[in-house]
């Protein structure tokens, strides 16, 4: 009997998304998370030592999944990220988010969009429209059609990655996915 393949990727990366790193990099990372989640937040710092790491050969992409159900901030929170990211400053705000887990309240947003040294004004009028709504939408209904139904959630070259998200078994996978690429580049 074969073993069932990982789920793909149905959404590639474009411009559009969240991207650290080159597109010319060996390998990309898609986490789908929330900026709510306790595992997110566990792996920030794995995905921050991988890029680190990695370097050019690594590009990494964050998605939107809020687990409203949950995690009553995560939807603001993203909001936040967009309304940040509006203003050139979305990765900026992303790592605020991560640092700061447990104050995501719109009065803690406001302060840290202060902090970045955002236009305050527009932020706030952005999170109160929901500005960004449809595009949080898009990631999260992207997301659930590639199987993800939990945070965090990567895809490695476009295959959900299904191990534990540590430094060493993201690591090795990444390794893996590298070596297979360039195998594939020498025939």
């Amino acid at each position: 009997m074969k073993a069932a393949a990982s789920p793909k990727l149905t959404k590639p990366v474009t411009e559009r998304d969240h991207i650290r790193g080159s597109a010319k990099a060996l390998v990309t990372l898609v986490e789908y998370g929330d900026f709510e989640c306790p595992h997110c937040g566990a792996a920030y710092p794995v995905v921050d030592e991988l890029i680190e790491k990695l370097g050019d050969r690594l590009r990494f992409v964050f998605r939107h999944f809020p687990l409203t159900q949950v995690h009553p901030h995560a939807l603001n929170a993203a909001e936040a990220a967009e309304a940040a990211g509006a203003q050139g400053k979305f990765w900026e705000m992303h790592d605020m988010l991560f640092e700061h887990q447990n104050a995501l309240d719109t009065a803690d947003l406001l302060r840290y969009a202060a902090e970045l040294d955002l236009d305050v004004a527009t932020f706030k009028r952005a999170l109160a429209t929901q500005a960004f709504e449809a595009r949080i939408r898009d990631d999260v209904v992207a997301g659930a059609r590639s199987g993800v139904n939990g945070t965090p959630t990567f895809f490695i070259e476009g295959y959900r990655y299904d191990g534990y998200p540590d430094f060493s078994s993201l690591m090795t996978a990444l390794e893996d996915a590298m070596e297979r690429r360039g195998a594939q580049g020498s025939k």
